[in-house]
C-alpha cells in the first residue's frame, strides 16, 4: 500500500470539499458532517505532514463521529420550527375532533370511522351511535372520551 504513504493534506482537503458538494445531490444533512471531518484531517495533516495513515483514519472516524453526534445533540435541544408540526403524525391530527361511533366500544376498545379509514380507539366502554372526542394518540390507537351533549 505504497499509495497510502503518499497522502498529503490537500488530499483530505479536496475529499472535504467533494462530501460538502455531494451534500447540496443528498437529502437530509449528513455528507457535510464527513466532509467537514476531511477538512480537520486535511489541517492536521498540513500541520503534521508525518502523520501515520493509520491515525489520519482514525482522525477521521473520530471526527466524523463526534461532528455528527454534536449536531443530533443540538437538534435535539434546538429542534427546527415547522409551520405543520403534525404532518407525519396523521393521528395526532385527530386530536380534539368530534366523531360518532359506527360500533360500540366493548372492554375499552373499537373502531371508528375516521375520513376515510378505520381506527382502532380506547376509551370507556358505549354504544354505537355516541358522540366522541378524541383526546390524545397511543401508537395507532386514538384515545377518546365520551361528549355529553
Amino acid at each position: 500500500m505504497a499509495w497510502v504513504d503518499q497522502i498529503v493534506y490537500w488530499h483530505w482537503l479536496a475529499l472535504g470539499v467533494l462530501l460538502v458538494i455531494l451534500e447540496a445531490f443528498s437529502p437530509g444533512v449528513f455528507l457535510i458532517w464527513l466532509g467537514i471531518a476531511a477538512a480537520v484531517v486535511g489541517g492536521a495533516l498540513w500541520l503534521f505532514p508525518d502523520l501515520a495513515w493509520e491515525l489520519q483514519l482514525w482522525l477521521f472516524a473520530v471526527f466524523s463521529v463526534t461532528t455528527i453526534l454534536l449536531w443530533r445533540e443540538r437538534l435535539r435541544r434546538h429542534p427546527t420550527p415547522s409551520d405543520q408540526p403534525k404532518l407525519n403524525r396523521r393521528g395526532e391530527q385527530y386530536v380534539g375532533r368530534l366523531f360518532t361511533l359506527n360500533e360500540p366500544i366493548v372492554n375499552g376498545l373499537g373502531k371508528i370511522r375516521v375520513d376515510d379509514s378505520t381506527w382502532k380507539v380506547a376509551g370507556q366502554d358505549c354504544g354505537p351511535g355516541t358522540r366522541v372526542r378524541v383526546t390524545g394518540v397511543d401508537g395507532v390507537v386514538l384515545k377518546i372520551e365520551i361528549v355529553s351533549e
